[in-house]
């Protein structure tokens, strides 16, 4: 028995008495993930001879796509019985009086924003906003995002049909915000700018839809000084402590430069993660200085005006303030979650009255 005959004999099985989600996504794990079956088999090509490589390799890119499907297939049937199984157990009666102790609570992506607001106002910024389906230029183009890039593809964007140019989509990050600001007005400039976004991704940590505060300031003689001072007074403010220990790694991004990844302070101890002095450390933002080519494209002379941006996720933000272990579950519309993790509509968010 050759070694692709191997794995799908035992593969096939135990796809099929997969019962669950959980156990499917184990048993895609085990077999295509990064140090899955197939992958481990693959890795092995390099070492075979070039008949034996070229014979092999073929086999098991052919059980790797006959595993995906039968997990595919697999998904779905196991999905479709979740789904009785939630139909008939979730059943509610509609004939019930209401509860008189039911009320509304505001979500904590709501009343973070909110938070983040106040904190951003208290420094100058003011509030702009965009529309959520944006153009190809304005969401990439004039954000210096070249077309190489590997967030234009399909698989991180979703492209809108029915315009005839395929350059319409749902934006990916609200930094066009900035763009439509700059060229709408004249410097200088101190907006945030919250609101959603959409990207293909769909994970524990990641959902199709969230939601995103960028910041930017463009004024003449802004350095990186000013960018580390708002943030770390920011955070501060955010996570409500005296003093956090944060951290600036360089990193990549095509709007800005220099670039870095915003770190801070943190100790783990089993289950617990708590912000603050600690041995570890958590990202939480990126940020840098806006990347001259930007400048250009907004009709300002970067050797007259400089400036910094910055963007974080609200979803994450309230994960890690509030304690909230699934980013999934911020999109599941169920009030008993809402009424735990919810906010009193009057419970304002300010820094004279507390966030």
């Amino acid at each position: 028995m050759t070694q692709p005959d191997a794995i799908r004999a035992n593969a096939l099985a135990d796809i099929a008495a997969c019962e669950s989600s959980n156990a499917l996504e184990e048993q895609r794990v085990a077999l295509l993930g990064k140090k899955g079956a197939i992958t481990e088999a693959l890795k092995t090509l390099g070492s075979a001879d070039p008949e034996t490589r070229k014979t092999l390799g073929a086999a098991l890119n052919l059980l790797k796509q006959e595993l995906s499907e039968a997990i595919d297939s697999k998904k779905s049937q196991i999905a479709m019985l979740e789904l009785n199984e939630r139909l008939a157990n979730e059943k509610v009666d509609v004939t019930l009086p209401s509860r008189p102790s039911t009320r509304g609570s505001i979500h904590p992506v709501s009343q973070v924003i909110e938070e983040i607001t106040a904190i951003f106002a208290d420094m100058g910024f003011a509030v702009a906003e965009g529309p959520d389906i944006e153009s190809d230029e304005y969401n990439f183009d004039k954000l210096n995002i070249p077309e190489s890039h590997p967030a234009r593809q399909m698989h991180d964007t979703f492209y809108l049909q029915g315009n005839g140019d395929g350059k319409t989509l749902l934006r990916t990050h609200t930094s066009p915000v900035q763009i439509r600001t700059m060229q709408g007005g004249k410097p200088p400039f101190r907006f945030i700018a919250p609101g959603s976004t959409y990207r293909c991704d769909s994970d524990l940590t990641h959902t199709p839809m969230f939601h995103q505060v960028e910041g930017f300031v463009i004024d003449k003689g802004i350095h990186m000084g000013h960018l580390k001072g708002c943030l770390i007074e920011f955070l501060k403010a955010f996570f409500e402590l005296s003093e956090v220990p944060v951290r600036f790694r360089p990193s990549f991004f095509p709007f800005t430069e220099p670039s870095a990844e915003v770190d801070i302070g943190c100790s783990r101890s089993k289950d617990e993660l708590k912000i603050g002095a600690g041995s570890d450390w958590l990202e939480v933002l990126g940020c840098g200085m806006v990347h001259p080519n930007v400048l250009k494209n907004c009709g300002l002379d970067p050797d007259e005006w400089q400036g910094f941006a910055f963007g974080m996720g609200v979803e994450r933000l309230a994960m890690l303030k509030y304690g909230i272990p699934d980013l999934r579950t911020f999109f599941d519309s169920d009030s008993r979650w809402l009424s735990h993790y919810g906010f009193d509509a009057l419970n304002i968010p300010s820094l004279v009255g507390g966030l």
